[in-house]
């Protein structure tokens, strides 16, 4: 039964998060720890999301837009090593408070109020006129890949603020797409190239049938994502983004993920 949880849950977000490029990671490790410790729910979500973005690349390859991909992938994976590196750093800091709800106990952490409050700004920009007719020049995207490769690497949550500089790149629906798997991509090697002395330590390797269950699920949700992709319209995918971004802004602030 667990078993099948997880797969509907991991089928299901990897479909939903194809079309928004973030979030899987982000919503497929909750329910991991629904069945498994914390450390062993780090490791599980790491490898399903890192071969999830593997997948992605080999189908969308050829629809990458490598200038925008380079300009903000190589800084993000510069940023997300640095990120990853301060993580360890960071871990003493005490939350911002802790709360109890329903008889279970939320800390909200600094980093992840910080990246609710930016993903909050954004939307409310994105209601305004003036910054629809916005679009970022190529020598922003470096920058842009800084702060979300650090995020990245900081915290898991890079996807989001990535997208926010993707959409205004002009970008077809399945180039914004496939861009962001390959700059995704960047930032889960320069990661788990720093995380992978503690997830080495947390015997992952006794849960290869739970892992390999979740991967093929994440698998089919991919392939059913892109296959509805050609029925949906760049505001449609847009529109999913935003929600998306909400739900999980709110959910970083309260500190429920």
């Amino acid at each position: 039964m667990d078993i099948l949880i997880i797969c509907a849950a991991a089928a299901a977000t990897s479909c939903l998060t194809f079309f928004s490029g973030f979030g899987l990671g982000t919503l497929l490790m909750p329910v991991f720890l629904l069945f498994f410790p914390l450390e062993t729910a780090i490791a599980l979500t790491a490898v399903v999301h890192f071969l999830n973005n593997v997948l992605k690349f080999f189908l969308m390859a050829k629809e990458i837009h490598w200038r925008v991909a380079l300009s903000f992938g190589l800084p993000a994976f510069l940023a997300a090593f640095a990120g990853a590196r301060a993580l360890f750093k960071l871990e003493e800091f005490d939350p911002v408070f802790v709360y109890t709800l329903m008889g279970k106990e939320f800390q909200v952490l600094p980093v992840k109020l910080v990246i609710a409050a930016v993903m909050v700004l954004f939307l409310v920009l994105e209601t305004l006129p003036l910054f629809k007719k916005v679009s970022f020049s190529p020598k922003v995207l470096p920058a842009g890949g800084v702060v979300s490769g650090f995020f990245g690497g900081l915290s898991g949550h890079q996807g989001a603020l990535r997208t926010m500089f993707l959409l205004k790149c002009g970008l077809s629906k399945e180039a914004f797409i496939a861009t962001g798997v390959v700059i995704a991509f960047f930032v889960d090697v320069s990661r788990l190239s720093v995380y992978w002395g503690r997830l080495a330590g947390s015997n992952y390797q006794d849960y290869a049938a739970v892992m390999a269950a979740a991967v093929a699920s994440a698998f089919a949700g991919i392939l059913i994502g892109k296959r509805l992709l050609k029925k949906m319209t760049l505001a449609v995918v847009e529109r999913v983004i935003a929600v998306m971004l909400f739900v999980i802004a709110v959910l970083l602030g309260a500190g429920v993920i």
